[in-house]
Formats: structure tokens, sequence, C-alpha cells
């Protein structure tokens, strides 16, 4: 599913622009998941939230689904791991920081190729 009815070929796209996109993509089901799982303060959301979204989580979320990735998607990540981004993470270790952009890359890759069954399968396993 996909909310702007724009045609984008995200082959196209810099690594680092679908890393944009998948960033949001992969907030939003860790923010849709923990409201689901419990009515509780905004506060308290946030604070969990982070525990998904931080650099370190997201090196863990790749461990768990790197062997269920096709060559396509594992390419996808690969391509955002090794892009150039600019600057040195605060809180994570470069390794982190370069696989946490490989997920957000792949993410916003499945987004913006329509793949939602996709991204729902690899969160679950994240999740699991």
């Amino acid at each position: 599913m996909r909310f702007i009815d724009k045609d984008v070929s995200p082959r196209q796209l810099s690594p680092l622009n679908l890393a944009f996109v998948g960033d949001c993509v992969y907030e939003i089901l860790v923010r849709e998941t923990l409201v689901c799982d419990a009515n509780r303060p905004v506060n308290d959301l946030h604070r969990e939230s982070v525990k998904y979204v931080s650099a370190k989580a997201q090196t863990e979320a790749f461990a768990k689904i790197k062997d269920f990735l096709t060559e396509d998607e594992t390419a996808q990540f690969k391509r955002g791991r090794n892009a150039k981004v600019g600057h040195s993470p605060k809180s994570a270790t470069d390794a982190e920081y370069h696989t946490a952009t490989g997920v957000e890359a792949l993410f916003g890759y499945l987004y913006l190729n329509g793949e939602a069954e996709r991204i729902k399968e690899l969160f679950k396993i994240i999740n699991e």
C-alpha cells in the first residue's frame, strides 16, 4: 500500500533516499505495534519505541531476517549499508549505523515497490 499515487522506480533512487523513506516505514511499524499492544501514555510509548528504532536494535533486527531475504532484498540492504553517510553516529558503532541504514533502505525499497505484505512478513520475524 502506498499513500501517493506517483510512479517511482526504487532501483533508480539513491540508497540514502530509500533509507529516508524506510526510516519512516520502520518507525510506523514500531509505533503501530506498541499502540496496538497497549493503551499507555505517549511518553511511555516514545521511550519504548526508541528501543526498537536505534541503530543497535536495527542491527539485531537484521540478524533475525538476513537468512529470509531474497537475493534482490539482500542487494538492496547492501546498497544502503554501503552508502556514504557523511557523518559518524553518536550512540552506535559505525558498523551498527551502516547496518541500520541498510535495514532502512530495504524497508524503503519494499515500501516504494508496493510490497506491503513482504514488509509485514519481515517485521513479524523481527518481532518473534
